[in-house]
């Protein structure tokens, strides 16, 4: 079955599809990576039978076509390596935002692809899907997940604590995140900074 061009993004190095239910064993391959996980879960991997029974249910919970929004799973376009995903979903914290988020496999780190895949969706929500307003957060120690949002586009918007629930067995100061923003109108005075290369 082919793809529908909506569920599609094609920058210059990645194209960024639509996740589907066989993708559980990249999620799980994704997850492995202590480095990865190290401030999503204090570098515990996600074992592969919760990959199945809550994560990737979850993940596809978010899927919607019109306008777009939930997982996208990116792989490269030269060789077809998967990378890992960015996702569009509804905010959890602040209504009528959606959040933009991005987790890549440890051997793609700093070539700039996150930032990539991010200016992808940003790109699209904005000039195609017609979203009022994007945002993204990480824990304030993130700075390489903080730079890719600075160079996406984003503005610094404030500090937060994440919840308890959120972060189970984390310190108050160890839950502290940061929030970045971009409004429509703010893409539009800046689009010549933040477009898909």
């Amino acid at each position: 079955m082919s793809e529908r061009p909506e569920n599609v993004l094609v920058t210059e190095r990645i194209r960024l599809r639509r996740l589907n239910p066989a993708d559980a064993p990249l999620l799980h391959e994704l997850d492995s990576d202590p480095e990865v996980m190290r401030h999503i879960s204090k570098s515990v991997p996600t074992p592969f039978e919760k990959i199945l029974s809550e994560v990737l249910p979850r993940m596809l919970s978010w899927d919607r076509e019109s306008p777009p929004q939930g997982f996208w799973p990116a792989h490269l376009l030269a060789g077809g390596e998967f990378i890992g995903w960015f996702h569009l979903r509804p905010e959890k914290i602040s209504a009528g935002e959606m959040e933009l988020g991005y987790r890549l496999k440890r051997e793609y780190w700093g070539r700039g692809l996150a930032t990539e895949g991010t200016r992808a969706l940003i790109a699209a929500a904005f000039r195609d899907w017609g979203y009022p307003k994007l945002s993204a957060r990480t824990l304030v120690g993130n700075h390489a997940s903080r730079r890719v949002m600075e160079k996406a586009g984003l503005r610094f918007e404030g500090h937060f604590y994440w919840s308890q629930e959120a972060l189970p067995g984390w310190t108050e100061e160890e839950r502290q995140g940061v929030k970045y923003g971009l409004s429509a109108g703010e893409y539009q005075q800046v689009s010549g900074e933040v477009t898909v290369v």
